[in-house]
């Protein structure tokens, strides 16, 4: 029998962590690289090139003239972006409250013991498979307002005066947008709100209703304290596809308008840049986009990690 002693093993016996060498470091070095130069050519290039563009002067043709913060400045006096910014506040506070709080309540339905559950689960879902353009025709023609299902259903019920130009009209139509929106999405956040739901332990229902807690006691200080890290998730995604996942619905259905009365912030941006040739501002406007959404974002994130902290 040999008698040489056998090499040290690689873990630590007080950590119980594994301690690399320099050649498990090379190894994963080698591994990330192809990741991370395909994320730096598609993604970290592109973003500072982007701002780099966004302060010249850049038709698309000629050559960049340094402009420095001019095209940030001139967003402050464009009526038509801050009107498009003002559509697109409304549109992201109507969208998440309204997923939030229906995607809740359709989870809540869905979890229940009901006949055929697995069947509207699935229907429930479907609007979220469906492209942009296809859910943009398909209510362009529910909105007709001459043979569209919304206005023959109102006839149809004796509530012809309720009947509207529901792109048309200037008034309604943005609030118009945001029903189809929120209709497509509905079965994405539920999902999200189903899935939290069937991690609530039954023990603690049980335990609340024999304290004599109600079904409304029982969602309050049972349902919702649950569910708080998957609404603060929820939220944080309404407010993203708000901002940026906008543009495909509202130009399929109204192209900003009428009269810039559904413009929002990526349609302008995308009118500017191919329609007027202003590159360099549109990029401005994208940057600007990707502030408000970036500082959103991370104050929600703080805002969840505090709520955390204190329960």
């Amino acid at each position: 029998m040999s008698t040489r002693p056998q090499e040290a093993a690689p873990v630590s016996s007080r950590s119980g962590t594994w301690r690399f060498d320099a050649g498990d470091g090379a190894t994963a070095f080698v591994m990330i690289l192809p990741a991370a130069i395909l994320f730096g050519l598609f993604y970290l290039w592109p973003f500072v090139n982007g701002f780099w563009l966004s302060l010249h002067n850049w038709d698309g043709f000629s050559d960049p003239t340094w402009a420095g913060f001019s095209n940030y400045m001139r967003l402050a006096h464009d009526r038509t972006f801050l009107g498009a910014l003002r559509n697109n506040l409304i549109f992201v506070v109507a969208v998440v409250v309204l997923k939030n709080a229906l995607g809740l309540g359709l989870a809540l339905l869905l979890n229940r013991a009901l006949l055929g559950r697995a069947f509207f689960r699935a229907a429930a879902f479907i609007p979220v498979t469906m492209s942009f353009v296809a859910v943009g025709l398909l209510w362009s023609w529910i909105y007709n307002p001459v043979f569209g299902l919304l206005n023959s259903g109102l006839d149809l019920i004796g509530l012809a005066g309720l009947k509207r130009s529901w792109l048309g009209d200037a008034d309604i139509a943005l609030y118009s947008i945001i029903v189809v929106d929120v209709w497509k999405w509905l079965g994405f956040h539920a999902v999200i709100y189903l899935a939290g739901l069937q991690t609530i332990p039954s023990e603690l229902y049980e335990s609340a209703k024999m304290d004599g807690a109600g079904p409304l006691q029982r969602f309050r200080h049972v349902t919702v304290p649950m569910m708080t890290p998957i609404i603060f998730i929820n939220t944080i995604l309404g407010l993203s596809g708000a901002f940026v996942r906008n543009f495909d619905i509202v130009y399929v259905l109204t192209k900003g308008g009428p009269n810039h009365a559904t413009e929002v912030v990526l349609t302008y941006m995308m009118s500017k840049a191919f329609q007027d040739g202003a590159m360099s501002y549109a990029a401005a406007i994208g940057y600007v986009l990707f502030m408000i959404v970036g500082l959103a974002s991370v104050g929600l994130l703080a805002l969840m990690r505090r709520q955390r902290l204190d329960v």
